[in-house]
């Protein structure tokens, strides 16, 4: 009878179990494996050691679309986190038809990727673009947002004639327009965790404070912003990791990660290497350099929330 209940937990989660390995595990222990391989598409290859990652280091849209990468996680992260909280805040002041309010943050979210990025390419066409309308009733001239090239920061300078090297220059135009709606798509779900997180403040704390006389701006960085950091570390947590694994939008809203390279992500490369050019032992090396620094950066994030915790 013992044994029977020491047993029956494990039966329970042996499907998800099954799953865990077959569909995650196998496939990553695969991929490292074919990593040393010429691998080709119909299973078959040469062991060749070391020699893939020998030619990504000398592999310049390597590094480029990893630059990229850096870029687009560089802004989305704390665009994501500091427009959540906003947004949180917000609702959380709101006394009636609140429910409403978190339904319509929260459906980007649950909309199809696809369908969304159909929609903002169309957004951001450069001659009937629903962008370009909006920022030219405050005079700003019609941009090409998914077909230039120039950095940002370069193109914000360019009167000023300060020049960039090529990566200072900022993420390209095109990137910029992918940021945004990276931005957008993820917002209502941090928003509605970042919303949870705030509901768990007891009142009491901001009741003392405003019988101290404490203002909003001062009860916001000293009770709600240190109260809600756990929530913070894992929106951090989350947002890296899924930023990192970007690419639908570039697949559907740019012309294979064009213009020059500039919105070419390491997972869109990864793609293009294995399935495009079927260089399978490279793209599984690429892979697991993604995954060596996504590993690195989560464990980094979480030694982080335990010393401001402490």
């Amino acid at each position: 009878m013992k044994t029977k209940r020491k047993i029956s937990p494990y039966l329970y989660i042996l499907p998800a179990l099954f799953l865990l390995v077959a569909f995650r595990l196998i496939p990553i222990i695969m991929s490292f494996v074919i990593s040393f391989f010429d691998w080709s598409i119909t299973g078959t290859g040469k062991f060749i050691g070391l020699l893939n990652y020998a030619n990504m280091l000398k592999d310049s849209v390597f590094w480029q679309s990893m630059g990229n990468t850096f870029w687009l996680v560089i802004f989305v992260v704390p665009l994501s986190i500091i427009f959540s909280l906003l947004f949180a805040v917000l609702l959380n002041n709101i006394k009636a038809v609140k429910g409403l309010f978190r339904t319509i943050y929260f459906m980007p979210y649950v909309t199809s990727l696809v369908a969304v990025s159909i929609v903002w390419k169309l957004m951001f066409n450069e001659q009937t673009g629903l962008i370009n309308t909006l920022i030219g009733y405050i005079g700003i001239s019609p941009q090409k947002w998914l077909s230039e090239s120039r950095g940002i920061f370069e193109m914000l300078f360019a009167r000023a004639g300060t020049s960039f090297p090529r990566f200072l220059g900022g993420p390209s135009q095109a990137l910029f327009a992918i940021i945004i709606m990276t931005v957008w798509k993820g917002l209502g779900y941090n928003t509605i965790i970042y919303l949870s997180g705030l509901q768990n403040i007891s009142k009491v704390y901001y009741e003392a404070a405003e019988i101290d006389g404490a203002s909003k701006i001062k009860q916001f960085f000293k009770i709600t912003l240190p109260l809600v950091s756990p929530t913070t570390f894992y929106v951090l947590i989350m947002t890296t990791i899924v930023t990192f694994q970007t690419f639908s939008q570039v697949y559907l809203m740019t012309d294979k990660g064009g213009p020059l390279n500039t919105t070419k992500l390491i997972v869109y490369y990864i793609y293009e290497k294995g399935f495009d050019t079927l260089e399978m032992g490279y793209a599984s090396a690429v892979a697991l350099v993604l995954f060596i620094i996504i590993l690195a950066l989560t464990i980094y994030q979480r030694r982080l929330e335990k010393y401001v915790n402490y």
